[in-house]
């Protein structure tokens, strides 16, 4: 067979033929002897494609094999179609006429199954090159893992082994829970005063539609600890969107500061890039920014809780809100780049889709609504904590007593609730007291009471001082009045007194008052002298006034207008003024009472110092529920009304008249 092949190798060079090319091969056609030569020069290239041994074991499965050793020529030519075309099946012997034509079919075929391996060649050396390297790139991979793996005990100094070790007896080490963790609220009935407030967060939190929160109110009275309580009370209700594992994440506001460089950013995240900022090794080998999901992306599916948000900078609730519009956190870095092949998955859908952050949003605050973004505000219902008042604090002491598992002794609670309205506060008081009750029995089996000597004991060494005193009284006073006002979300009351004496010339009389009290304050001075001319008939220009502000401080605001107005006319006609009543409202030159803020806040105050009685403007009656802390309220529009209450009854209508 091989000797056949080579015969059909020789060409005769004595005799000029056309060259035609294929791929890298000639074929030369021999024009004179003709188509003998054709057939000799297609079976070579076909020995040149395939090899001798490949060839003759193509031939024999196509059954070509007896065809291509005749002599004679249609039937070399008929196996050359098979071996060509493929097809055992081919089985006419193609006439002397016909083989030219087959022949110059046959050359075109060969041509293209030449220049189609030709490509498959390369297309395989490429595909063996890159599985070469890939394979190489991956046993180094693993031979550098498994040194490190070896190398791990050896790299560490004995410096790192102490500190780890050191680190590890520390885990060691665990103390009881602090008395804080102990004694707080562990269920929505525990939360004291807040029924109203804890009622309203229930119903936004615990509906198929839960709505973003700020929570306003003073320190200490259960904001967090209610929020907390409701979300695990709201994951166990069936139609309601947070499961039962919902994360609730917590932040202080005054923590939070906008990084104009957005290099840190722990509520929405930030992105590290490969040089300076340290992302992680092998992203920052490949020059590739690493986007690190902040707080909100934490909260998803939860409740993100920003104490103190009114302390948030401004920048940053612009920020939050635009999160809560998108529920996503998005990402930049002039690092990224979309087309890098080395970006992995994650770190592509990070800066492509932004990271979810689909949460409730429950803001705590004790400073004014003016402070928060009004976007922010409008987009969140809102909902105010109550003060404190001395019996919320004093069963609040009684609870904590009973979860303390100790004995306090008569008075001991109320003692504790003249000296803050915050709850926290009352239970740090309570703690400590219980501290230096222990000490004080020692290490016998004596039953631990708390006292009142205790409870002095920490006051003194803290420093406190009684947060209101006890202000009113049954009996009445001359140019003594209780005004009310409100700082913050705490209401307290203001003691306003005022003396006149007749002026030594008529008409020339000078009235004073404090100097710190404020322009609004001194206004309602002028006011109230008109009023006293228009309801008395008597001028202060005849008379030497001084009014004063007991403690002095800034009243801003009109509010103290009807309490000056009273202590005025008082002072004038020595018409004595109830000391168990207080009484707000702005007065106008007409005689009018007219509304003011703050009256809910302003009764707690006025619970606070001992009154019973309140006076307010008629226009506020809605803000406060009848029979508000027990207070008997009179709402009123003019001063002749406020003087109804305000003197003693048998003097009213001289007054008024």
């Amino acid at each position: 067979m091989k000797g056949f092949f080579n015969k059909l190798f020789r060409r005769n060079k004595q005799e000029e033929a056309p060259v035609e090319k294929i791929g890298h091969k000639k074929i030369i056609l021999k024009k004179t002897e003709g188509i003998d030569k054709q057939i000799d020069a297609l079976y070579g290239v076909l020995v040149d494609i395939f090899s001798s041994e490949k060839l003759v074991l193509r031939a024999g499965k196509l059954d070509a094999m007896d065809l291509m050793r005749s002599q004679n020529r249609g039937e070399r030519v008929l196996a050359l179609q098979k071996l060509i075309w493929e097809n055992p099946t081919l089985d006419k012997i193609p006439t002397d006429e016909e083989i030219p034509d087959l022949l110059e079919q046959l050359s075109e075929e060969l041509a293209e199954l030449m220049a189609r391996r030709s490509v498959e060649d390369k297309i395989e050396k490429k595909i063996a090159e890159k599985m070469e390297e890939r394979h190489q790139e991956y046993v180094k991979d693993i031979k550098m893992q498994v040194l490190k793996d070896e190398k791990v005990e050896e790299e560490e100094t004995p410096q790192a082994k102490g500190k780890f070790e050191a680190l590890e007896k520390l885990e060691t080490v665990k103390l009881t829970k602090s008395v804080m963790e102990l004694l707080r609220p562990n269920k929505l009935a525990e939360i004291v005063g807040q029924e109203r407030a804890v009622k309203s967060l229930q119903a936004k939190l615990s509906s198929p539609y839960p709505q973003h929160l700020i929570l306003y109110g003073p320190p200490g009275v259960g904001k967090t600890t209610a929020a907390r309580l409701v979300l695990e009370a709201a994951s166990k209700t069936k139609y309601t969107p947070f499961n039962e594992d919902a994360p609730f994440v917590e932040t202080d506001g005054t923590t939070l500061r906008w990084d104009p460089r957005d290099m840190t950013n722990p509520l929405m995240g930030s992105v590290h890039d490969p040089i300076y900022q340290g992302a992680r090794r092998d992203l920052a080998d490949s020059g590739v920014p690493e986007p690190k999901p902040g707080l909100v992306t934490d909260a998803h599916g939860g409740i993100l809780f920003i104490d103190e948000i009114g302390e948030m900078d401004a920048m940053l609730q612009n920020k939050l809100l635009k999160v809560l519009e998108d529920k996503r956190a998005f990402f930049e870095s002039a690092y990224y780049d979309p087309t890098d092949e080395n970006v992995p998955k994650y770190i592509r859908k990070l800066f492509e889709d932004g990271a979810p952050a689909d949460f409730v949003l429950i803001g705590a605050t004790t400073r004014d609504a003016g402070y928060i973004n009004p976007a922010l505000r409008s987009r969140c219902a809102e909902i105010y904590f109550e003060p404190l008042t001395p019996k919320h604090i004093e069963t609040i002491v009684l609870n904590a007593a009973e979860k303390l598992e100790v004995t306090i002794a008569d008075d001991v609670a109320a003692l504790i609730s003249e000296y803050t309205i915050e709850g926290r506060k009352a239970i740090n008081i309570l703690a400590d007291a219980y501290s230096l009750a222990l000490q004080r029995i020692g290490d016998t089996d004596e039953a631990i009471i708390i006292n009142k000597e205790d409870v002095y004991e920490v006051t003194q060494v803290s420093r406190l001082s009684p947060f209101v005193t006890q202000k009113a009284s049954e009996r009445s006073e001359v140019g003594k009045v209780f005004g009310l006002g409100v700082a913050g979300y705490l209401g307290s009351v203001i003691e306003i007194e005022a003396v006149a004496f007749k002026a030594n010339e008529k008409g020339k009389g000078t009235v004073r008052f404090n100097e710190t009290a404020g322009s609004m304050a001194k206004d309602s001075v002028f006011n109230a002298a008109s009023v006293l001319r228009k309801i008395t008939g008597e001028d202060v220009h005849d008379y030497d006034i001084h009014i004063n502000v007991i403690g002095g401080g800034n009243i801003d605001g009109p509010s103290a207008g009807t309490a000056i107005l009273t202590a005025l006319i008082s002072a004038i006609t020595g018409r004595k003024i109830k000391q168990n009543v207080a009484v707000t409202g702005e007065i106008s030159i007409q005689g009018l009472v007219r509304p003011v803020g703050g009256v809910f806040e302003k009764a707690y105050g006025a619970k606070q110092a001992g009154i019973t009685t309140l006076v307010i403007p008629k226009e506020n009656e809605k803000d406060i529920p009848e029979g508000h802390l027990g207070l008997d309220i009179h709402p009123v529009t003019t001063a002749e009304g406020a003087f109804a209450v305000l003197f003693e009854d048998d003097k009213d209508k001289e007054i008024i008249a």
